[in-house]
């Protein structure tokens, strides 16, 4: 069994293509002895990926970026998080976007991830960065979630479902990003180009049950409600209301496939927020190797 050591984000939905793999058992009938690693800084994911502690991960796109403008090896070769599942959500007392004045914002990282889109999204509500409002960095979606609700931070972005179970609680919706940023790619399945390249064969077994895996959570709502529950804790209502949410605004790529147009938006916005005047590339297709993909549904097309 070829082994490979792939690290996500935490407990939280982005991951049911991993976790739709093992339920199916894909991995074992290509041969392949999946690790799956949790953490909760996003940042700990890309540097395990850097140094080769791990050989995949869903990792933050913007660090595949940041990565490859440093000299880095990191490239983009699947989607994952290919629009925003979203929602900004304030205490209950925050009514509008304007109340977040001198508050403060959970985030993921203040290098990368959710302070990009937290800083360019209040830009249009005449808020900015750092002198109306703080960013205090506190992980991923789950621990921002407790961190609202004890008090630590007044709003932070929560994906689906935790923004239906924060809005069914009485927090409030504050903004919806996707409606600002129809295309963007928020995390993505990366790798290290040259163990890739050293590595083809085994990672074109990898992107056949990638393939499958999310052929699979667009056909079987029920077993992708099922995993959903065991694997997050959510309920069933709210596993639900996720599966709906991701299938029919194709949050997760039917094909696997990454969203050029969401890591152009991505590059753009970075870029001005952080203020990146002159990036090494300018073009989403830099960042992306759709190749082991493209293989991958060849082989799955000649069985």
């Amino acid at each position: 069994m070829a082994k490979i050591k792939f690290a996500a984000v935490s407990r939280n939905y982005f991951n049911m293509p991993i976790w739709v793999a093992q339920h199916y058992k894909l991995f074992k009938n290509e041969g392949i002895q999946l690790d799956l690693e949790l953490y909760e800084p996003i940042d700990e994911v890309t540097e395990r990926l850097k140094d080769g502690r791990v050989q995949l991960a869903f990792g933050v796109t913007e660090h595949v970026i940041l990565d490859r403008e440093s000299g880095g090896n990191l490239v983009i070769i699947g989607g994952n998080v290919n629009k925003l599942p979203f929602s900004l959500i304030g205490h209950k007392e925050i009514k509008k976007p304007e109340d977040l004045r001198n508050k403060v914002i959970g985030v993921s990282s203040l290098k990368a991830g959710s302070s990009s889109l937290i800083m360019k999204s209040l830009e249009r509500f005449g808020l900015h960065y750092p002198n109306d409002y703080k960013i205090k960095e506190v992980g991923p979606i789950l621990a921002r979630w407790e961190k609202l609700q004890n008090g630590e931070i007044d709003a932070g972005l929560q994906g689906a479902p935790l923004n239906y179970i924060a809005m069914d609680a009485g927090y409030t919706a504050l903004i919806e990003p996707r409606n600002h940023f129809p295309d963007f790619q928020f995390t993505s399945l990366n790798v290290d180009e040259i163990w890739a390249r050293e590595n083809s064969k085994i990672l074109h077994a990898f992107m056949r049950v990638f393939v499958r895996a999310h052929r699979l959570f667009f056909e079987n709502k029920g077993r992708m409600v099922n995993i959903a529950i065991k694997e997050t804790g959510i309920s069933e209502k709210y596993a639900r209301k996720a599966w709906r949410e991701y299938t029919e605004q194709q949050i997760f790529p039917i094909e696997g496939y990454a969203n050029t147009a969401g890591v152009q938006t991505l590059i753009d916005v970075s870029a001005l927020i952080r203020e990146i005047k002159h990036r090494k590339g300018t073009s989403a297709k830099s960042y992306i190797n759709h190749e082991y993909l493209d293989t991958a549904l060849t082989d799955l097309r000649n069985k």
